[in-house]
């Protein structure tokens, strides 16, 4: 009796090369061959934003291009397509990359009862060392970046592996990726109002031809990475992080391009490290995605009336009137990126001056980004609000106009977002409206708050928090 193809569950690993699950499957596979699937979830599909679903789109779009076409894609929940799939083609085993996401472990396990006698093989993970690896000496796990750091550099990073040379692909019938981005954005916040009709970014270059080239061209760049990964003007950064969300490159891949011993290459590997501890927090702590770590800040006063919608919507826009933080929102809003000095200033403006909810900010960031990932992403938010594991202390406020003056001296990233500033040089570019009484250019918008005023006004309301977490002991 002859034995029925194996399926290879594409998810957050859209690469041939250093797949370590795609490989086991066609070696257990043999000559029967593999299905290489993707299911496209709508219920996913329509609570993301059309920027992050069209970058999908085109990296599964290049995939099926290295595949040959062979890219089998279904419509639905995984839970129903997946068991209908393996039962039409007579699959006998199925593979996928392990995820750690509360949701995909969840439904992991829903498939797995699901597919009764035919295994679901969960190899290897879209990370240099396996969420829930690493613990303490008293077998907890961390809370803080730097013991976490000292015990992730202890993991072997294994060599990456070649692409299979003579894969044997499975054909079935498929659906069209252009459904993908027609179901995108269809659901949103109430509180995003008009600004979700903001056309979507441009969609750069996908895929893993795509990943490697900008891995190749950074890697010359790394030793000037610890300085230039603060100047928003500048390609300090590797930005590969789309790709590492979607897995057209592996984190072992990008550490292996640039191992050495110069300070600059241990502080890019350590933002590889973060991305992994952020992972493990979530694994830990699966409630994080949408709750905060520290109890505390439950008390934290944030505003929720109108007025607060308005002022969201305008940092959302770009129009607070601080030009740091509208040029990051804007770059947000035209490339589906934003630089990270620029996130976490954005991200306290709209915390600590404007008191609004996190979780506002970390939903229109993963509504926008191309990278958008939900550790990465609330970590990073509760980090930003002094909420989160290994918190900013909350009465750390970022100053949008020294950040400014600190890190785009000379305003060249402020020109390249904010047209209205132009042709006004730094420092006046920097300042509050870009400058005040006559010298305001009459085009930009004027400032929504006044910064010392907020600031004032965030420390008093932490200070009510400590104090009502006190009182209820």
């Amino acid at each position: 009796m002859s034995r029925g193809p194996a399926l290879f569950w594409f998810r957050r690993d859209l690469r041939l090369a250093d797949n370590r699950a795609l490989l086991e499957a066609l070696e257990s596979a043999g000559v029967s061959g593999v299905v290489p699937f993707f299911c496209a979830d709508e219920t996913l599909l329509r609570g993301a934003g059309p920027t992050r679903v069209g970058f999908l789109a085109e990296t599964l779009d290049s995939l099926d291009s290295l595949l040959g076409g062979a890219l089998v894609v279904r419509y639905g929940d995984p839970r129903v397509v997946l068991p209908a799939l393996v039962k039409e083609l007579g699959v006998t085993e199925v593979f996928a990359t392990e995820e750690f996401t509360p949701a995909a472990r969840d439904r992991d396990a829903r498939v797995a009862q699901l597919l009764g006698d035919v295994p679901l093989r969960l190899i290897d993970s879209p990370y240099i060392v396996r969420p829930g690896s690493v613990f303490s000496q008293s077998h907890e796990p961390y809370k803080v970046f730097t013991p976490f750091r000292r015990v992730w550099d202890t993991f072997e990073i294994p060599e990456p592996l070649a692409p299979p040379s003579t894969p044997q692909w499975v054909s079935a019938s498929t659906e069209s990726l252009a459904r993908m981005v027609e179901l995108a954005g269809r659901a949103w916040p109430e509180y995003f109002g008009d600004i979700v009709e903001l056309a979507p970014a441009p969609t750069p270059a996908a895929g893993e031809r795509a990943a490697a080239q900008m891995l190749a061209e950074f890697a010359p760049r790394v030793d000037q990475y610890g300085t230039d990964r603060n100047i928003p003007s500048v390609p300090g950064t590797s930005q590969l992080s789309p790709h590492l969300r979607f897995g057209s490159i592996h984190p072992r891949q990008v550490v292996h391009s640039v191992l050495g011993d110069s300070d600059d290459r241990r502080v890019f590997v350590s933002e590889i490290a973060w991305r992994e501890f952020y992972a493990d927090v979530l694994f830990h702590n699966p409630h994080s995605s949408y709750d905060v770590l520290q109890p505390t800040m439950n008390h934290l006063p944030v505003d929720t009336d109108a007025k607060a919608r308005e002022r969201f919507r305008a940092w959302a826009r770009g129009e607070t009137g601080y030009p740091l933080v509208d040029a990051g929102m804007r770059q947000l809003l035209d490339t589906g990126w934003m630089h990270n000095r620029v996130r976490m200033v954005a991200a306290s403006f709209l915390v600590k001056h404007l008191h609004l909810d996190w979780r506002w900010g970390a939903k229109w960031f993963m509504w926008r980004l191309l990278d958008g990932d939900v550790a990465s992403n609330q970590h990073g938010w509760q980090w930003a609000a002094g909420t989160g594991t290994d918190a900013a202390p909350y009465h750390r406020v970022f100053n949008p106009t020294l950040q400014a003056e600190r890190f785009d001296p000379d305003g060249a990233f402020v020109h390249q977002f904010i047209p209205e500033l132009s042709g006004v040089a730094a420092p006046q570019c920097l300042q509050p409206g870009g400058g005040d009484g006559l010298l305001a250019p009459p085009n930009y918008v004027r400032p929504i708050i006044d910064a010392k005023t907020e600031r004032d006004e965030a420390l008093r309301r932490f200070a009510l928090a400590r104090e009502t977490a006190a009182n209820r002991g």
